[in-house]
């Protein structure tokens, strides 16, 4: 497999071994003092160490910010701007999967920028203006194959108080360029990959079915969602096949492009999911995909049956059994429960589902009735 490079709109080197490339790269651009931005659990693995090497022989003076952790919070993100500032950095390489990713997207902009992260979320009510001149050169190097935060133009991140989540949008903050190398996913455990794959297919099949008028979207979504059906389970599998993983890479990419189309309500119900429980963004998309589908299925059937020839199942009724049969194959929960959710989260999931956006574009309205029947549904 060759390292192929495209615009869609970000640059993308993809391919195994285009990580190496990250370095001559930056060096190129004239930076000297890259801030790697990842999480906890990376930044104790050779992964990084190897990658602060890379960029080393480069010529460059790296350091490694690695307070990420769970669902990424404003804390993280400030104390992430903190260390751009101690190191003088002058670029931000973000290293992870879409917490690393989303964090690593807006360090630059408090590095540079005055008050809090919340305060630059689009539904602040005194929300800051961001100066994209300003802003440091960004890069990103995904590990995961599921959010597409790495060609995404938002980024995600909780209040530390609230543990709602808020959403930094802007073109401003995509990375200039992104590394996409499948040879940094083939360490990725199978319940971590069965739960980021999950997400990317989410991503393609939320973004088809809205409603909102993007036929180059819509294209980009089916072929997303085809790649994600014939590859997920092998990689999971056998997390060594490398065209598997390269797939599913690909299919997460497509998602987070295709999404600008805007989601439906399985993210209205992840998102509740992650703000009360902190369940994985992934997996809570996962356990809520059937009830959803199974609820949109009957306003749009043309959609659904172009699902299902994407899948590879005869008929629109076979579209959700796939679906089910897929998550247990790759060995999702089959349940709410057996993730830690109780009944009484449901009062306080249905209210912040119902007060998500993500539902105003999902092809059936929904109300909060139809959102506690989804959550007793995926129970």
């Amino acid at each position: 497999m060759a390292i192929t490079r495209f615009s869609f709109p970000t640059t993308i080197h993809f391919g195994p071994g285009a990580r190496a490339l990250a370095g001559p790269h930056l060096e190129e651009r004239g930076c000297k003092r890259p801030l790697i931005v990842t999480d906890k659990g990376l930044a104790a693995l050779p992964l990084i160490a190897e990658l602060k090497a890379a960029l080393e022989s480069a010529g460059l003076k790296p350091a490694v910010y690695g307070g990420v952790f769970g669902n990424p919070t404003g804390s993280q993100v400030m104390d992430g701007a903190a260390a751009y500032k101690a190191h003088e950095a002058d670029a931000v390489v973000g290293v992870g999967g879409g917490a690393a990713l989303d964090v690593a997207k807006v360090v630059g902009l408090l590095a540079t920028h005055p008050g809090d992260v919340i305060e630059y979320a689009w539904d602040h009510p005194q929300a800051r203006a961001i100066d994209a001149a300003a802003l440091p050169y960004f890069i990103a190097l995904p590990t995961t194959s599921g959010t597409g935060s790495e060609v995404g133009r938002s980024s995600v991140i909780s209040e530390d108080a609230t543990h709602v989540k808020r959403v930094i949008f802007s073109p401003a903050i995509l990375a200039k360029v992104v590394f996409a190398d499948p040879e940094l996913t083939l360490g990725l455990p199978p319940a971590v990959t069965a739960a980021t794959g999950m997400d990317a297919l989410t991503h393609n099949i939320e973004s088809y079915l809205s409603p909102a008028y993007h036929p180059m979207c819509d294209g980009i979504a089916l072929e997303g969602t085809r790649i994600a059906a014939r590859s997920l389970l092998t990689a999971v599998r056998d997390g060594g096949d490398l065209a598997a993983r390269a797939d599913m890479m690909m299919s997460s990419m497509m998602g987070a492009i295709a999404f600008q189309k805007d989601l439906g309500a399985v993210h209205s119900c992840a998102h509740a999911l992650g703000t009360v429980c902190d369940l994985h963004h992934g997996l809570a998309n996962a356990l809520m995909i059937e009830p959803v589908m199974s609820y949109n299925r009957e306003a749009v059937p043309h959609k659904f049956a172009e699902l299902a020839h994407a899948v590879g199942v005869p008929s629109v009724s076979n579209f959700v059994p796939w679906l089910a049969q897929l998550k247990h194959r790759i060995g999702i929960p089959p349940g709410l429960a057996l993730v830690g959710v109780k009944r009484e989260h449901f009062p306080r999931l249905v209210e912040v589902a119902t007060a998500d956006i993500c539902h105003q574009t999902n092809p059936r309205p929904c109300e909060a009735a139809d959102f506690a029947r989804f959550f007793d549904e995926a129970f």
